[in-house]
């Protein structure tokens, strides 16, 4: 019977949620082809970076991409035009691939990770509006959650192609940074002729500029306790570059470093989609309980670990983690955000997210440098278990999914 219900779900949502999880697959197999081997390239001979410099550049590439979301989320609500801002912001990432393996220096690195992420920043917030306005409120935690599983799929397809291109050839990190390239570019081609825009249940154009204070006010306190949430998570975990060192520094070679995140990702992307479908049924709160509880028992696996085995199950944990909350922070967004301000809901989400996000990195590669790994992920698991205790005294209704009834707009 679930899986009758299950394969109805599936078939019920929309071609184009398909079509834009395909997108994010794509892309996402290339970003991680890149970030899965990153960390190793940038602290290895080849640049020599710190710690502290990892921290810092994965911190700010994430807040970068923040930061913009809040403007294209908003762009997207004044114009109505949300897939020709996704195609612009997938497009930049794609043609900022190649400078990776061009990269001579650190400060190179650094800037291909901003331009990068600038990209993902035009385009993060309208599809995921995108999304909201093509699914059915009903079902909205199961498209966001196969979006996400589709996006996750990429994830771990991307570090897995890395280790055979690093087989391939005997270990080269410039040339596994030219493959990815290749899926890069079809995500643009996917996005352009597989996405249409739903021109009859476009949401009415807010009467002023989204970023303005009056339309910021109509939000409402439902979404800024969403923002809170979503603060404190980011605060909670750091950059996943860490998983890889921590990998390689218990004994995993170089050139196998990126199956920390094939592991994490295949987690994380069985979970997506069916704790999104039961989130659907009335209940989004428990899974986000139960992915801190997940999270500090990831972060208490890598802080102990001291061989291979207690690694693979920190990183499962945590690719659980991500599972259990992330699809559902973005469908608690769209729950409680008004359809005519979802991208800027969306954008304004996000950069409290990625500020949030830049300091826990660049906090745990500060604590890695001064005290070793240990004191890293036993801060992640302190702020995860204040995270906790917030939760569960607060959120309400922010817990209560619109197929119930709840928070429908």
């Amino acid at each position: 019977m679930n899986s009758f219900i299950s394969a109805s779900r599936l078939r019920a949502i929309p071609s184009g949620v398909w079509a834009l999880g395909l997108v994010s697959l794509l892309m996402d197999f290339s970003s991680e082809m890149i970030h899965a081997l990153l960390p190793i390239y940038l602290v290895g001979g080849a640049m020599g970076a710190s710690m502290a410099e990892v921290g810092i550049i994965e911190g700010v590439a994430e807040a970068t991409a923040s930061i913009v979301k809040i403007f294209s989320g908003a762009l997207s609500d004044w114009f109505g035009r949300r897939k020709q801002l996704a195609i612009i912001g997938y497009g930049l990432a794609a043609l900022t691939k190649p400078m990776f393996p061009l990269a001579p220096n650190v400060a190179w690195i650094m800037a291909a990770r901003f331009i990068d992420r600038v990209g993902k920043g035009i385009r993060g917030a309208p599809r995921d509006a995108l999304v909201a306005d093509i699914a059915p409120a009903s079902i909205r935690g199961a498209a966001f959650g196969l979006r996400q599983s589709l996006d996750t799929i990429g994830a771990f397809l991307g570090p897995a192609v890395a280790v055979a291109a690093m087989w391939f050839s005997a270990n080269s990190i410039p040339f596994v940074f030219w493959i990815a390239t290749i899926p890069a570019g079809l995500a643009v081609v996917v996005l352009a002729l597989g996405v249409r825009e739903p021109e009859a249940s476009r949401p009415p154009r807010p009467a002023r500029f989204p970023l303005h204070i009056d339309e910021v006010r109509r939000l409402g306190g439902p979404f800024w306790i969403v923002v809170a949430i979503g603060v404190v998570f980011s605060l909670a975990r750091f950059s996943e570059a860490f998983l890889i060192l921590k990998a390689r520094d218990v004994g995993l070679p170089v050139a196998l470093a990126p199956l920390a995140l094939v592991a994490m990702n295949v987690v994380y992307a069985g979970a997506s989609y069916p704790v999104g479908v039961f989130s659907d049924r009335g209940d989004r709160k428990t899974p986000l309980m139960a992915g801190l509880v997940t999270l500090i028992a990831a972060d208490a696996a890598l802080a102990v670990a001291d061989h291979m085995p207690l690694v693979w199950l920190g990183v499962a944990l945590w690719g659980l983690h991500m599972g259990l909350t992330q699809g559902l922070l973005a469908a608690l967004v769209a729950d409680v955000a008004p359809a005519a301000l979802r991208g800027s809901a969306f954008g304004v989400f996000n950069l409290a997210s990625g500020v949030a996000l830049l300091a826990a990195s660049a906090g745990a590669g500060a604590l890695w440098d001064a005290f070793g790994s240990a004191s890293a992920f036993w801060a992640g698991a302190l702020l995860a278990s204040l995270a906790l205790v917030g939760l569960a005294a607060g959120g309400g209704r922010i817990g209560r999914s619109p197929g119930r009834g709840e928070l429908a707009r």
